[in-house]
Order: C-alpha cells, then structure tokens, then sequence
C-alpha cells in the first residue's frame, strides 16, 4: 500500500498572492517587467528571470522588503486545517516553492514546519544587490531545466511505487511537477493548463475543499494513512 505524501507549493497556494512579483511591484526596480515578459516568451528559464530580477535590487534594502512582504502576505484558508489533517493521518506535509527563504521560512514559522521539510531558494544579502541561492537545483529527473527550485527532482526522489505524489499548485510553473505528480490539486493557471492537455485534477479554492477531496480520494484509493 503506496503512502501519501504531499508537496505544496507556496506562492499563490498556501498564500493567496505571489510574493516575488509583490517585491517587484513594490519597489519597481528598472528593467524587472522586461524580465518576467523574456521568461513568459521562453526567452529566460525561471532561474534567471528570479536571479536577474532580484539583482536589481540593493542588498541595503533587505530589512524594508522583508517587512513589506511578511506585512502583505495573505494565508489562503484553510491551511492549517490541511496541517492539522496530514499530521492526524501521519501523511508527509513538504513545501516545494520557488519562493525565497527570507520570506518564506518566517511566514511558515507559526505553523510549526520544519525547515527540513521546505524546499525553497535562497538568499545572500553580502554584495551590492541580492543574490539569489539554488540548492535544490535541476537533476535528471527534470526535462525542463533552469527550474531554479526543481519540484520535478524533489517529488522524484520519493518513488513511485512506494509512495502516492500529491501536488497542490496554481502556476503554469507548477506544470513539470504536476506531469510527474501521482495526484494533482490545481487552481488558476495550472488548473487551465491541465484542462488544456487533458491531464486529471481536482480544483480548489480554499485548503478547505483539498482536505474534502484529499479524504474522499484516499478512501477510495486505498491509500496507506496511520
């Protein structure tokens, strides 16, 4: 019997807004919309379009960004009711986000998630601007590369024939790690590119209804829970 183990993203998932696209509104350093339009055409991976975006950024700036972000981030509900379901079933709760550790390790703090269980990018304040960190980088496992965060090699190193790969997202981002995923919880741009390519998925809006549907998908499934 396969046991679940679920790995949700962070930006636009477990908060309802996506907290690098915030920062560059916010502080609207020159350049930054060209970026995110070059990796919309596929001209730039996502790795360099975060790494080059933040190096716009003064290292200097680092306290007032944070204190904008962790003031501005918004919990989608019902998240600590999927915490609180995952650890009565004995279900593995992993975050896989393409996220920053400077915002995400201290938003997730109150929920008592160990930092062993997120998967993030990170952060060096040192130099003149932000440089952006990839220890989770791209392996064999990913067809894309240039992830920067790789959840295609994160949901991979947990085998398939052991374990059921649940994925919860909302960005086109968030495709590679859903074609690899056993289970797909989708909203937003994700759920339209599922749609698209006719790949199996529950829609969400709040963690609410992933909890309902999570519970009804592992009685029928048989999946293992403690």
């Amino acid at each position: 019997m396969k046991k679940p183990v679920i790995f949700c993203d962070f930006d636009g998932t477990i908060t309802e807004n996506d907290n690098i696209i915030a920062i560059m509104k916010q502080f609207n350093p020159p350049g930054w919309k060209q970026i995110v339009d070059d990796c919309f055409a596929g001209q730039l991976t996502l790795q360099d379009a975060v790494g080059s975006m933040f190096a716009l950024l003064p290292s200097a700036d680092k306290d007032e960004i944070v204190k904008f972000v962790l003031e501005h981030i918004r919990i989608r509900a019902g998240f600590p009711d999927l915490l609180a379901y995952s650890k009565k079933h004995g279900i593995d709760f992993l975050v896989a986000s393409g996220g920053i550790d400077f915002f995400v390790y201290p938003t997730l703090e109150p929920f008592e998630i160990e930092t062993s269980r997120i998967f993030c990018n990170g952060s060096d304040f040192s130099g003149e601007t932000i440089r952006i960190l990839w220890p989770h980088a791209c392996g064999d496992a990913c067809e894309h590369k240039g992830c920067g965060m790789c959840k295609p090699t994160i949901i991979e190193s947990y085998p398939s024939d052991t374990y059921e790969r649940i994925m919860i997202g909302d960005s086109v981002s968030d495709f590679p790690a859903a074609k690899v995923a056993d289970t797909i919880f989708a909203r937003s741009h994700l759920a339209e590119r599922c749609e698209e390519l006719g790949l199996p998925f529950y829609r969400y809006e709040t963690f609410h209804e992933v909890v309902t549907q999570l519970d009804a998908h592992l009685t029928r499934s048989g999946a293992g829970r403690s």
